[in-house]
């Protein structure tokens, strides 16, 4: 039992560093000598120092002799630091109990013979069901070479997001509008379509929530015709704006772009529209792990059918716009039900005088 509050303690430091730690998993590491707690640690943004360094410079001389829990193996390979496996030998560490296995091939299952093989009694599997949601962002981009993707939806009753006019500010309420700041800090960016971009001007930032570091700002966009003079434009210098776009966006808007301090990401066409996945195969190589989508809904509607979106966040409110507003999702040519993309509902609660429900895939692809 103790096993299991100690690796659920891990497990909530972890979380602490999601939507900082990329390129690097979000893990938690907790040291415990004689029942007590000696050391505490969570991957730091950037991703450096790793979770199991930060505990045991906390726990000091007391790490010999302890026991460490890891929610991830610790790592095998040297990068810009020396194994984390290294550190826990050199610390005298009696015990480690790791939530779950590495699948980078630099680790996989190496950090773990190290450890055995330096005579220290190793433990996995506790809360390993835990650790794979909390850190399946790490493993889309590892397995897949893409990261998690959340696909969020604030709608009417009839699933729209604007009414015929366009007009979409406010269709949730201030407690909704909150818990999506608290949604995107926990991921790596935020990412909108060019028509969302056009039409809302978003900042897409996180607001009063005290952040340290933001997302990402992420558009796709083909052609690059987005507003040049909008919030966006204006930020890039201070908070990152990457771009995927077709290859055959103009060259002037290219470099206007880039002057204007965004990041441009050229990716492949699936028709007359950047490929989704085109899109986060090219966030994937550049170390996101979790990106949160907020529409529109052309780009929902692509994500969906290409069986890219992993968790569905939707918010509902209580109103109705009716068949001339704009859904929130678009034409996706599903003619049978069986074709359609199916979805487990893991969560359903108010917020405000709002509906959360939170979905699941069924199946991993």
């Amino acid at each position: 039992m103790s096993d299991i509050r100690f690796m659920a303690l891990a497990l909530s430091l972890g979380r602490r560093g999601q939507g900082l730690s990329w390129p690097n998993p979000a893990v938690g590491c907790v040291i415990v000598k004689d029942g007590r707690i000696v050391g505490r640690g969570w991957t730091q943004p950037g991703g450096r120092p790793h979770a199991e360094p930060v505990a045991l410079a906390q726990a000091g001389d007391a790490a010999a002799g302890a026991t460490a829990y890891v929610t991830l193996e610790p790592c095998a390979h040297y990068g810009q630091t020396p194994p984390c496996a290294e550190a826990l030998i050199a610390a005298k560490v009696a015990r480690v109990v790791v939530a779950i296995e590495d699948s980078d091939a630099r680790v996989a299952g190496k950090g773990l013979e190290m450890l055995r093989a330096a005579g220290i009694e190793v433990e996995t599997g506790v809360l390993e069901e835990e650790a794979a949601r909390d850190l399946q962002g790490f493993f889309r981009k590892t397995d897949l070479g893409r990261p998690f993707l959340t696909l969020k939806l604030a709608t009417s009753l009839d699933g729209r997001i604007a009414t015929a006019t366009g007009e979409s500010q406010w269709i949730t309420g201030s407690a909704a509008r909150r818990e999506v700041h608290a949604m995107r800090m926990r991921h790596d960016a935020v990412m909108v379509g060019g028509g969302t971009a056009r039409a809302d001007d978003p900042s897409l930032t996180v607001r009063d929530m005290g952040v340290q570091k933001q997302p990402v700002r992420v558009v796709v966009s083909r052609r690059l015709d987005l507003p040049l003079m909008g919030v966006l434009a204006r930020t890039a210098q201070d908070i990152p704006v990457w771009i995927t776009h077709g290859s055959d966006a103009d060259p002037n808007l290219q470099s206007v772009w880039r002057d204007l301090g965004a990041e441009l990401l050229p990716c492949a066409l699936e028709g007359t529209h950047v490929s989704p996945v085109a899109a986060l195969e090219a966030l994937g190589r550049k170390g996101l792990t979790r990106v949160f989508c907020e529409g529109g809904g052309a780009l929902a509607a692509s994500l969906l059918t290409a069986d890219l979106v992993d968790e569905l966040v939707v918010f509902s409110a209580g109103l109705a716009l009716g068949a001339e507003a704009f859904p929130a999702i678009g034409a996706m040519g599903i003619e049978r039900l069986a074709a359609a993309p199916r979805f487990e509902r893991i969560e359903a609660r108010g917020v405000g005088a709002d509906v959360l429900t939170v979905w699941r895939r069924t199946q991993i692809g």
